[in-house]
């Protein structure tokens, strides 16, 4: 399975509101409970109104179109991940999986799945 690199600083906000939000950037992932307003964006994209933020996320993705009959592709990158201790922040898409890991970590993530034969690209 290949993993591709997505080149960009990461950070998770809390909002208040939609307002600032840059939706044209190429990523920008926003989550809308009863209980909050998330957003992932690029670092240098964080909106005025965030209420709470961590920055120093990296991210990759699992490459290509995951078929919903797929079962158990997320488990185990997460599952080899937890193996190196390394914590994780997912974004599920229509098409595939997005993982975030800090940037301390990332390395050491990408060289976890390359042992467990991931193909991974830049």
């Amino acid at each position: 399975m290949d993993i591709r690199i997505i080149d960009k600083a990461f950070s998770v906000c809390k909002l208040q509101n939609i307002n600032g939000i840059n939706f044209e950037d190429d990523f920008c992932f926003l989550g809308k409970t009863d209980e909050e307003l998330s957003l992932v964006c690029a670092t240098q994209f964080v909106p005025q109104n965030t209420t709470e933020r961590e920055d120093g996320w990296r991210a990759f993705r699992i490459e290509g179109v995951l078929d919903f009959s797929l079962i158990g592709i997320l488990s185990e990158i997460s599952g080899i991940l937890a193996g190196a201790k390394i914590g994780i922040f997912v974004i599920s898409t229509y098409n595939t999986d997005y993982i975030l890991v800090k940037e301390k970590d990332f390395e050491k993530a990408l060289d976890s799945l390359k042992t467990e034969g991931y193909h991974i690209k830049g």
